[in-house]
C-alpha cells in the first residue's frame, strides 16, 4: 500500500501510529500574567547536544482558543520540560484536556509547583527530571486551522534525581519513561536491550 498524505483522510493517525515510541514533553509555562499552565506534547524530541537543544510542536488553535503553551512561550520566551515516567503517566493525561485559560492542570492533575532556578515558569516536583528551557525561536508548519508552532528551545539547567545517574550514564530502569504510541496507546519503556556501535576501520 502506498499513501498520499495530502488525499489521506486523518493521516495523523498513520504518521502517529508508525512514529513509535515517541518521549512524552510534560511542558509547564506561565503566562505574561503569572498563570501557571501545564499540558503534554507528543511531538517531542532532543536535537542538538551543544547547545543543548529541544523541540516539541504544539498546535496554534485548540477549537475557538489559541494553545496557552504555544502562547505562554511566546510571550515569555521560556518553559520547562518535566520528563514523564510511569508513576506520574496518568496524572500527566489529566492535563490533556482543553482547559479555560484560567485553569490550573497542576491542580487538576494533583500534581506540585516546584519553583525553578533559573526560568519563571514552574517544575512538576512529582517529576525525576525537569529541563529549563529558553525559546531560541519557534517556526510555523501549516495553515489555518491546521497550523502548528515548532518550538526551538535551548536548556539552560537540567535537574535530575540523584539516584537516576552515574557521571554522565541514566539508569533507564530507575527513571521508567513512558512512551508515546497512537490514539490512548501508551508503553512502559523499562524492556531494553543493547547493541555496540560498529566502528568502521579500513
Amino acid at each position: 500500500m502506498q499513501i498520499d498524505p495530502r488525499s489521506f483522510g486523518n493521516f495523523y493517525r498513520v504518521l502517529t501510529g508508525v512514529v513509535v515510541p515517541r518521549p512524552i514533553a510534560f511542558v509547564s509555562t506561565v503566562s505574561a500574567d503569572g498563570v501557571a499552565n501545564l499540558a503534554p506534547f507528543s511531538f517531542f524530541n532532543a536535537v542538538a547536544p551543544d547547545p543543548p537543544t529541544v523541540v516539541f510542536s504544539s498546535s496554534r488553535h485548540a477549537g475557538r482558543k489559541d494553545k496557552d503553551t504555544l502562547t505562554n512561550v511566546e510571550a515569555t520566551g521560556e518553559f520547562v520540560v518535566n520528563v514523564v515516567v510511569d508513576d506520574i503517566a496518568e496524572a500527566m493525561n489529566r492535563t490533556a484536556a482543553e482547559y479555560p485559560a484560567e485553569a490550573n492542570e497542576f491542580a487538576i492533575a494533583g500534581l506540585t509547583e516546584a519553583p525553578s532556578s533559573i526560568v519563571k515558569a514552574p517544575r512538576v516536583a512529582e517529576s525525576p527530571v525537569n529541563m529549563e528551557c529558553r525559546l531560541n525561536r519557534v517556526i510555523d508548519i501549516g495553515e489555518g486551522d491546521h497550523q502548528h508552532g515548532l518550538v526551538i528551545g535551548e536548556v539552560v539547567l537540567l535537574h535530575i534525581r540523584d539516584d537516576l545517574i552515574d557521571g554522565h550514564r541514566i539508569n533507564h530502569q530507575r527513571l521508567k519513561p513512558t512512551g508515546r504510541l497512537a490514539g490512548s496507546m501508551y508503553c512502559h519503556t523499562a524492556d531494553t536491550f543493547e547493541m555496540v556501535r560498529p566502528v568502521y576501520e579500513p
